[in-house]
């Protein structure tokens, strides 16, 4: 049989998902109630037969290493494992300084398991893979390198390496984020052709590219600023349309979200109430596990003689205590308690929060351990709330960790 190692990169610092990334990893940040970012790729690899994983650390990676060893520790099992790499200097005196060189740097694991396949997988996506079915087309198509691709919106090219391929999906082109006009997928000029940052190499190209990339003191030591572009010209990669993927038990395919912003990371939440869900949590034949403390089921309280409460389209964790509220479009992490008459629409309130009697948020993300006192209102006047928090552009404010609000 094929033998795989995979290895994702998970030590992205986040900047701008900040606050929510100042005293954690990008993917260490909670999503979606109950599960961190992490979680996704995580279950991705675990559900698709695929154990031997390492995980590439480097900023701020206490809170990632903790959750991975309540959740996602593989013990006794011959062969399996699930294990961080933090930086370690393992070939001179330099912090990791790109994708590339932070699995240059541990080329030594790599060798040592001496696999068939590398996989080379971003850490702080959500989405649902199939990653054999990935495999084995880069297996069919004799493939030295393959990526995953995905269609975005010509307006947000900047913000991906964008693809060209030729009619056999062998890759002809490739741009970094690009700054002026770029090519269109053919038929279709609203939208390009997008790499997800997930790769599978086979084993001699990558030692092979990753040697000879830390030789070029020019370069960047980046998967997608020199691998990839000094790769593709003389050597067969692939590109794997990942809208054809299939996860069993999943009727909706082809979604993948980069929550590398504040707004993105809440439109994905909110993603997540839709009626028709494009990632099904409920989904057995593929679930998302992660790590949740052994809190009671969610308790709600109404005032039957005068009911004024109603919750609507929205997820409630574990262990939550909820009075007579009104919410609507909202996620809610475990253990947080919500006071009478609280307005609540449109927001994410991420898990062991106090949120008082009479408060109103709209379109707020919360972190953790934050207290909200009675009668505060959040989201209603932006202008103020931009003199204590931080709103983005569309108007979404952030409650930074900890933080006591109102008192």
């Amino acid at each position: 049989m094929t033998s795989v190692l995979s290895m994702i990169l998970a030590g992205g610092e986040g900047s701008r998902l900040a606050p929510l990334t100042g005293t954690r990893a990008k993917p260490a940040v909670p999503f979606g109630g109950q599960y961190r970012i992490i979680d996704f790729v995580l279950s991705n690899f675990v559900n698709s037969d695929l154990h031997k994983i390492y995980l590439v650390t480097q900023f701020k990676s206490h809170s990632l290493s903790k959750h991975l060893q309540r959740c996602w520790r593989i013990a006794g099992l011959a062969d399996k494992f699930i294990d961080t790499l933090p930086a370690q200097m393992n070939t001179g005196n330099d912090w990791y300084q790109g994708t590339a060189d932070a699995i240059y740097q541990n080329l030594n694991q790599i060798e040592s398991h001496d696999p068939d396949l590398v996989c080379v997988f971003g850490g702080d996506h959500i989405y649902t893979m199939n990653v054999r079915d990935m495999i084995d087309f880069h297996q069919h198509n004799d493939a030295e390198m393959t990526v995953a691709a995905i269609p975005v919106p010509v307006d947000q090219a900047h913000h991906f390496g964008i693809i060209e391929v030729d009619e056999t999906g062998r890759m002809i082109g490739f741009i970094e984020k690009p700054t002026g006009p770029v090519k269109t997928i053919p038929g279709n000029p609203e939208y390009v052709l997008a790499s997800m940052g997930n790769y599978i190499f086979n084993k001699a190209c990558l030692v092979k590219e990753l040697i000879d990339d830390n030789a070029d003191e020019a370069s960047d030591h980046d998967f997608g600023k020199n691998i990839i572009p000094s790769l593709y010209p003389r050597a067969k990669v692939m590109v794997y349309d990942f809208s054809k993927n299939e996860v069993p038990g999943s009727a909706n395919n082809g979604y993948w979200r980069d929550v590398g912003t504040i707004d993105s990371y809440w439109e994905a939440n909110m993603d997540l109430l839709s009626d028709t869900s494009p990632i099904d949590l409920h989904n057995l034949s593929w679930p998302i596990n992660t790590y949740v403390p052994p809190y009671p089921p969610a308790r709600l309280t109404y005032n039957r003689e005068q009911r004024k409460g109603q919750i609507n389209k929205s997820m409630i964790g574990t262990g939550c205590v909820i009075k007579d509220v009104y919410m609507e479009n909202s996620v809610v992490g475990y253990n947080v308690h919500i006071g009478d008459n609280a307005h609540i629409t449109d927001s994410v309130i991420l898990p062991n929060t106090k949120i008082g009697k009479d408060v109103i948020l709209n379109r707020v993300i919360v972190d953790k351990r934050v207290e909200i006192a009675p009668g505060t209102r959040i989201g209603v006047d932006i202008e103020e709330d931009m003199k204590r928090f931080k709103v983005t552009e569309s108007g979404i404010v952030v409650i930074p960790r900890g933080a006591k609000v109102g008192f």
